[in-house]
């Protein structure tokens, strides 16, 4: 006659048979803790690069010595700011400058952040102004916020006080809305005279920032030099009116290029 099994066998016989039990086998206990073992420690590496479009990531650049920037003088020997369309630096640097405002994307505002992108806005008033809001963004992730005009009007050929006016105009508005008080200016499409620098002078800008490569549909196009980017040169990231590429898509290129030519992106204030 067989003794009655109790309640506690009952119960780890129908565990056994369901799979619900925990295994003794010493062996598998070893794998368990040899696997957890092995487990990444750590936050694993960031790869935000790939998902805008680069192959590798943006390197971070040098940090600059500081030096003060060289003026220029009238014939009267008034101070006058410097016109540079690159900074003579030794660095394997360029600088990446947009005019306008007129692109306020807020997936570009993501791109600056996820790939720390030192930028530089130029901006004008009757096309950026609506969308102040997206620049100060930009501004509070490092992005420089320059004057670039009140209305965008050529400058060159234009009286002293209708010059004034456009430049200081600006750099009043910009501390109003961003509480930026801008030390570089572009003049509208590139061009100035002698007035346009003593105006600009007079409205507190240390330097009149011009560009040695632009970007196109088709390619980077260049104002003199090397057809190729070189140490120092500034870059305009203009608007893209025949195919319709996004900013962040023009950019991705300009970083493509960058980063064949041995170079990364360093922040143009930080050199001027």
């Amino acid at each position: 006659m067989r003794r009655a099994r109790g309640p506690a066998a009952v119960l780890a016989a129908a565990l056994l048979l369901t799979g619900c039990a925990q295994s003794v086998d010493p062996i598998e206990r070893l794998g368990k803790k040899a696997a957890q073992g092995v487990r990444p420690s750590g936050p694993a590496p960031d790869r935000s690069y790939r998902h805008w479009g680069l192959t590798e990531p943006l390197r971070r650049p040098p940090r600059p010595a500081a030096r003060p920037l060289e003026l220029g003088t009238d014939g009267a020997r008034r101070t006058l700011p410097r016109v540079l369309d690159r900074v003579p630096t030794g660095d394997p640097v360029v600088f990446l400058t947009y005019d306008d405002g007129a692109e306020q994307d807020p997936r570009f505002v993501d791109m600056v952040r996820e790939l720390h992108l030192p930028v530089s806005m130029f901006l004008t008033d009757s096309i950026a102004g609506p969308g102040y809001d997206h620049f100060a963004r930009l501004r509070r992730l490092g992005a420089g916020i320059q004057n670039h005009t009140l209305d965008h009007r050529a400058l060159a050929g234009q009286p002293y006080a209708g010059q004034r006016a456009e430049i200081c105009g600006q750099q009043h508005r910009l501390s109003a809305r961003l509480g930026v008080r801008a030390r570089l200016f572009r003049p509208p499409y590139g061009t100035y005279d002698r007035t346009t620098l003593r105006a600009a002078g007079d409205c507190g800008i240390s330097a009149v920032v011009l560009w040695r490569a632009a970007v196109t549909p088709a390619d980077l196009v260049y104002t003199n030099g090397d057809h190729r980017l070189g140490r120092g040169d500034i870059i305009l990231v203009g608007p893209d009116e025949s195919t319709g590429s996004t900013l962040r898509e023009r950019t991705t290129r300009v970083l493509r290029r960058v980063q064949q030519r041995g170079l990364t992106v360093g922040r143009l204030e930080d050199y001027l």
